[in-house]
């Protein structure tokens, strides 16, 4: 019996560009992806994998993509960054669609700064969903979405390997993008506001870890939260810490195959 594979891409910032890396060399290998959720930059490179969009254009997009294509600066108390136009650019990298018509199931998350509580998108429309998942809080304007006011899920769910099962994943690749580093520079208030995040995130995060089936650390944490800039650099920084576990991936998708195969 084939295993359901489920990733759960995490957050990052400018970090989670790697996770165009990984999904380069899952798609070398054949190696299928039958679900996918994601927190932030997790949320939206999901999205436009499960939109069935070329990787490798996808990578060709975000490398030539400028600024001035996603930032609009905010009058806003709430947030530096309106999010109209990232949110547009969503809408029209995945063809205005809602998440369930994707051809690859995928659950967006975010959190409710309000209540303290995960939020999932199974379906909607995909800008709104992702756009509230990338809203890192202090950076970006809320997400308002049904009443709630919707900020970044990497707040309260770094990596979301729990909602990948909840997905019906039997085996879960989890990719974190979160730095681990403790000596980063902190240098304004967008890297106070980023650090923050991360420290939050790493804590909750120790606590879910052992439910991924296998976890992927491309090693991105020197990059800034927002640093976007150097996107090849990350990308290629993620193809290279999946490059050098395909092989290990592969072993434990098989023994779960055989483990199963002899069971039935």
């Amino acid at each position: 019996m084939k295993p359901k594979i489920g990733l759960a891409l995490g957050s990052g910032g400018a970090r989670g560009l790697s996770h165009i890396g990984v999904l380069k060399v899952f798609q070398e290998h054949n190696i299928p992806i039958h679900c996918i959720a994601g927190s932030s930059m997790g949320s939206f490179i999901g999205a436009l994998y499960a939109n069935n969009n070329d990787i490798n254009m996808i990578e060709k997009f975000m490398v030539n993509m400028k600024r001035k294509h996603w930032l609009d600066l905010s009058v806003s108390k709430a947030g530096l960054v309106a999010g109209e136009k990232a949110k547009e650019l969503i809408r029209i990298l995945t063809h205005g669609k809602n998440i369930e018509d994707l051809q690859i199931p995928l659950a967006v998350v975010a959190t409710d700064i309000e209540k303290g509580e995960r939020v999932v998108f199974r379906e909607g429309p995909i800008d709104q969903a992702v756009r509230a998942s990338i809203s890192i809080p202090g950076i970006f304007v809320p997400e308002r979405v049904n009443g709630r006011i919707l900020v970044d899920g990497g707040v309260i769910d770094r990596v979301p390997i729990h909602v990948t099962k909840e997905m019906g994943a039997d085996i879960v690749i989890g990719v974190d993008v979160g730095s681990n580093h403790t000596n980063l520079k902190v240098e304004s208030i967008v890297d106070v506001i980023s650090q923050t995040i991360d420290i939050m995130g790493k804590q909750i995060f120790q606590n879910q870890v052992l439910m991924a089936d296998y976890l992927l650390r491309p090693d991105v944490g020197h990059v800034s939260t927002i640093a976007f800039s150097n996107f090849k650099e990350v990308i290629d920084l993620g193809y290279e810490k999946a490059n050098e576990s395909i092989e290990e991936i592969k072993d434990f998708i098989n023994n779960w195959e055989g483990k199963n195969d002899k069971s039935e």
